[in-house]
């Protein structure tokens, strides 16, 4: 009861509140510009966010995330620079929609009956479900009414919104709060053994489940919820309308699909078990080399998380490894490329970064300079293990069936051909297993996302306070 008087005392401040802030954006008269324009005239369009894996983080390559990325775009279209207005709760990224701070709300927001009472939403561009999870060693839950243990999830939240939902139909049904946690906390909690069990979006947990391998999916306990941008609820519509056509272009034209594997399209090669040894060989022998990557990194313009993954799959980070044709080595070397890169011993760890690192940006610079990245390094890497000529002849078989020769997911297609006869005998550079250079690519990429994952999530809980509750009541603006 005291919860609700509350939240309905915020309603009334906010209903209150909004009139006032709409007769004083209508106090300039005929000066007066609408939202659109106010974002042209500033030059920078300002997004509202929360750091997490799959919103907005800086790594290696810096700004990035997946919402970044789409707003990035809706920057570029409308010809303005983005700006991050990060915020640091979920409840307080919502509450600043439509003040100073920002332009409009872009974390993975999910439309739900509260949070339209509180904001106008985008046109969809994503769909996830919600999840409860357990850890793994636990029994498996198949009903909420029987959890045996605790279950806890973010304080104003779309979950405590749908448990709150789902409260009448499972009355033994309780949980706990916790303030300032994000979903890839609550992962991390349940893997720890922290808590017992949590919910969080599908995405959240496809993407952050390979470094929390004991985290495991139990009840899905939603439909499909859309995804969408939150905007302001009052004044007028022009930023909005502005940004449902770039959505909706950017979906036709395949771009959003495009992104959308980009960025989660390593999430489908999860295993248990690999991630599992990553997880391990990260802890116990990266330590050794990290500063041997991030210096190669700084001479070589790469971001040294992309050069712990190459070696992790050339050597498992093992300087004393060797192949059965003779290359050795973290960056398993050739003799030939070894003295190529000025490399004496193939077996010193800081002699065979520095020589591969260098070798890989050797290949780069030989790439035509119109390709841009990321397709830039995904070529380079196919180069690194197959060899510079046979991306080539690869590139050309892309270009023989019209498609662009400087897009990687293009010429990926066509790299299995190299070891068909009928076609490496019209190729210069003959027969190459190409098979074996796209899984290396795929490989080396998941290896990349687990690497910048498990560095971004490091920083640990300001507080692991929580408040019992039993009834829960979740504020109207909330994820």
């Amino acid at each position: 009861m005291i919860r609700t008087l509350i939240l309905s005392a915020q309603l009334r401040q906010l209903a209150l509140a909004l009139p006032l802030i709409v007769l004083t954006l209508g106090l300039s008269g005929s000066d007066r510009i609408n939202q659109l324009e106010r974002v042209l005239k500033r030059g920078a369009l300002i997004m509202l966010t929360t750091e997490s894996p799959t919103t907005y983080y800086r790594d290696g390559r810096g700004e990035n995330g997946f919402e970044y990325l789409l707003v990035k775009a809706f920057a570029d279209h409308l010809g303005v620079k983005l700006r991050i207005a990060s915020q640091p709760s979920l409840h307080q990224l919502l509450l600043s929609v439509g003040s100073v701070k920002g332009d409009f709300a872009a974390a993975n927001l999910t439309q739900t009956a509260l949070r339209q009472r509180a904001v106008k939403f985008s046109v969809p561009y994503y769909h996830m479900t919600q999840q409860l999870l357990f850890r793994s060693g636990h029994q498996r839950p198949t009903d909420l009414n029987n959890l045996d243990g605790t279950l806890v999830v973010t304080r104003h939240s779309s979950h405590s919104e749908r448990l709150e939902q789902l409260k009448n139909g499972n009355p033994r049904l309780q949980w706990q709060e916790i303030d300032h946690a994000s979903m890839s906390d609550l992962i991390k909690m349940v893997h720890r053994g922290d808590i017992d069990y949590t919910v969080v979006d599908s995405l959240a947990y496809k993407v952050s489940r390979h470094i929390n391998q004991r985290a495991r999916p139990g009840i899905v306990i939603s439909e499909p919820q859309p995804v969408a941008w939150a905007f302001a609820n009052f004044g007028d519509d022009s930023l909005l309308e502005a940004a449902n056509a770039f959505l909706t272009d950017f979906t036709t034209r395949g771009e959003l699909e495009k992104l959308t594997d980009e960025m989660f399209r390593q999430s489908h090669y999860f295993s248990v078990a690999n991630s599992a040894l990553l997880g391990r060989m990260v802890k116990t022998r990266l330590p050794k080399y990290r500063q041997l990557f991030e210096h190669a990194a700084k001479l070589n313009n790469f971001d040294w998380h992309l050069l712990a993954a190459v070696s992790y799959q050339e050597s498992h980070w093992q300087p004393q490894a060797r192949s059965p044709t003779g290359v050795r080595g973290l960056m398993m070397l050739t003799q030939a490329t070894a003295r190529e890169m000025g490399v004496d011993d193939r077996i010193d760890p800081k002699q065979s970064i520095l020589g591969g690192s260098r070798y890989l940006a050797k290949l780069r610079a030989r790439l035509p300079s119109r390709i841009a990245e990321p397709d830039r390094t995904w070529l380079t890497l196919a180069a690194y293990n197959v060899g510079y000529a046979h991306v080539e002849d690869a590139r050309i078989l892309a270009d023989r069936q019209g498609k662009n020769p400087d897009v990687w997911q293009n010429v990926r297609e066509e790299f299995p051909r190299l070891s068909e006869k009928a076609v490496y005998q019209t190729l210069k550079y003959g027969y190459a297993r190409g098979n074996e250079a796209v899984r290396y690519v795929d490989n080396i990429q998941y290896y990349l996302s687990y690497l910048h994952l498990y560095t971004i999530s490091q920083p640990k809980l300001d507080g692991k306070d929580t408040e019992p509750s039993d009834q829960p009541m979740p504020a109207p603006a909330s994820l």
